[in-house]
Order: C-alpha cells, then sequence, then structure tokens
C-alpha cells in the first residue's frame, strides 16, 4: 500500500492520466503530445518532467528530437499495480476518446511526411541509399537469417573467405581443401575465428563422418573435380538426411585457357548437367537460378543450385 500512495501524487491531475494513456501506446515528442493534448509546450513540459521524476516516463534522442514513452516492463510494483485502475477509469471518458483521435491524426502526419519523401525520392532511391549505406549492406544483414545451430561444411574452402563470411552466424563450421598452402592461407585468415574447424581432403574422399553436417558449400570448386558424379555422391553422404547443399559454379563457357591456366576440369555446367548430377548423388528440391552479374566481373557468368539431401 505504501508503494502504492508514494505514486499517488504525480497522477493527481487527470490530464497526466490522460498523457500516460497515450504515451502507453507510443512514443512521442512535445510538440506532437502539445497536438494530442491540445496544451502549451510550456504545460507539456512541465507534467511530463513530474512523470519523469517519479519514473512514469522515460525519453530517448534521436538527433535533435526527444521521444517520450511510458516503461511498462520497467515499472516498480507499486506502479506495476496502481496503473490498471487508473488506465480503466481514464480509458472510458470522453477526454481520452478525443485525445486517441488526434493521436491518430498525430501518427497519420508522420506518415504523410514519409509517403511525401518518397514521391520525390522514388526514383533515385536505390542511388541514395547506395550513397549512404553502400550496395551490400543487405547481403550482410540477411546472414542473421540462417539458423545459429548449424554444423555447415566449406568444402574446397580455399583461403577461407566464405568461412570467414559464414561462421559468425552458424554453430560451427568445417572447411575442407584438398591443397596444404591453400589451407595455410585459411589458417591464417581464420585465426580469431574459434568455430572454423580446417582440414585436409578431397571432395571425392571428404574428412567427414556420415552425416556431419547440417548444410554444405561448394563454392567455385565444383569444376575442378574430375568426377563431379561421384564429389556431389560424397557430399550428400557427409550430409544429415534433409541437409541443404549450396552449389555455386560458372556456367558453361569457352574459355579453354582456364584449364592450362588453372587447372580447370570443366568449363562450366549447364542446368541440365548440374540437375542430373545432383539427383543422382540422392537429392531432391533441386532450385537453380543464374546470378546477377557483376559489371566489373571479368569472368563467365555464374549460377547457384540448392538442394536438399533425402531422407
Amino acid at each position: 500500500m505504501v508503494a502504492i500512495l508514494d505514486h499517488m501524487s504525480a497522477l493527481a491531475d487527470p490530464t497526466r492520466c490522460r498523457m500516460l494513456l497515450v504515451l502507453e501506446q507510443h512514443e512521442l515528442t512535445v510538440s506532437e503530445m502539445c497536438a494530442v493534448m491540445q496544451m502549451p509546450q510550456s504545460s507539456v513540459s512541465r507534467h511530463l518532467k513530474t512523470l519523469a521524476d517519479d519514473a512514469w516516463v522515460t525519453s530517448r534522442r534521436d538527433g535533435t528530437s526527444r521521444f517520450y514513452s511510458m516503461p511498462l516492463d520497467e515499472l516498480d510494483s507499486g506502479a506495476s499495480r496502481l496503473w490498471p485502475l487508473i488506465r480503466e477509469q481514464v480509458a472510458g471518458t470522453s477526454a481520452a476518446s478525443h485525445d486517441e483521435r488526434r493521436l491518430r491524426s498525430v501518427l497519420a502526419r508522420r506518415r504523410a511526411k514519409s509517403q511525401e519523401f518518397f514521391a520525390t525520392a522514388a526514383g533515385e532511391w536505390d542511388l541514395l541509399r547506395r550513397d549512404l549505406f553502400g550496395d551490400s549492406f543487405y547481403l550482410w544483414a540477411v546472414l542473421a537469417l540462417i539458423d545459429p545451430t548449424l554444423v555447415v561444411g566449406d568444402l574446397g574452402c580455399g583461403t577461407g573467405q566464405l568461412s570467414e563470411t559464414i561462421a559468425p552466424h552458424v554453430r560451427r563450421v568445417i572447411a575442407v581443401d584438398g591443397s596444404g598452402d591453400m589451407l595455410d592461407a585459411a589458417r591464417r585468415r581464420l585465426q580469431e575465428v574459434p568455430n572454423v574447424d580446417l582440414r585436409r581432403g578431397d571432395l571425392e574422399a571428404l574428412p567427414l563422418e556420415t552425416g556431419e553436417l547440417d548444410a554444405a558449400m561448394l563454392s567455385l570448386v565444383l569444376h575442378y573435380s574430375p568426377d563431379p558424379a561421384r564429389a556431389l555422391a560424397e557430399v550428400a553422404r557427409v550430409l544429415r538426411p534433409g541437409g541443404r547443399l549450396l552449389v555455386v559454379d560458372m556456367l558453361p563457357h569457352e574459355r579453354e585457357e582456364y584449364q592450362q591456366q588453372m587447372g580447370h576440369v570443366w568449363l562450366g555446367f549447364s542446368d541440365k548437367q548440374i540437375s542430373r548430377f545432383l539427383m543422382g548423388a540422392g537429392f531432391q528440391e533441386v532450385r537453380l537460378r543464374g546470378l546477377p552479374a557483376d559489371p566489373d566481373a571479368k569472368g563467365p557468368p555464374l549460377f547457384s543450385a540448392v538442394a536438399t539431401r533425402a531422407h
């Protein structure tokens, strides 16, 4: 009872109760509160200070504005018991009804301001966003959608760039490559990344237990395999039933010099080829798509293929 009484003086004024009813629903600035309550700024500020001194409202700065709200989850026990009683009494009044109507108008003006901006900026929005934030931030952001419990295989990991990218978003990465020099480079890159396990081995004989992986990635590596069908069958072995595989590689091309210069075995893969390899290895639900071309890239176009290990 004492805890409740301590808060009653702050709520002795019906106007402050109406303000809390509004701030319980939305964060508002002082000027917005003035519009809702139909009061001058000095009066609104005075009431907000009284409420803030008793911890009924909190505020945060956003640029040059300050937003006020009611921290329901942070009220003490006395305030938590008192507020439902006050709310019940105030919510049914005509004054509160008028406040609610004016609140909707304030929020509508907020939306109209945003819509006015987008109406004039739509044609240049992509350029504006790129100037502000770059053109790849969203690719990094969507990585957070990955299931954080996954054990992922980066098969043919090379210098470990893909492992470094995905490691913060999953439980564990097992990175495999057949080249000791590549693994040394990956080890240097990943020395501060604790959840990456580097192993040496070939695609056709992976150093992994059966069903050890939840997901696997083959990024620009399958064209080095002398036997893609066997390599994909081996990937299917180390994936659990229902596990998923991502293959990124080149579409068919005629750059035969890659075979001499970089040791490529295959000059890319057609949709039909990769689908046949995957389904023959025990994968299903195969989905393929061409990847957007980087205007500065000099290599052949790429595709991605996603497939699920059959149960």
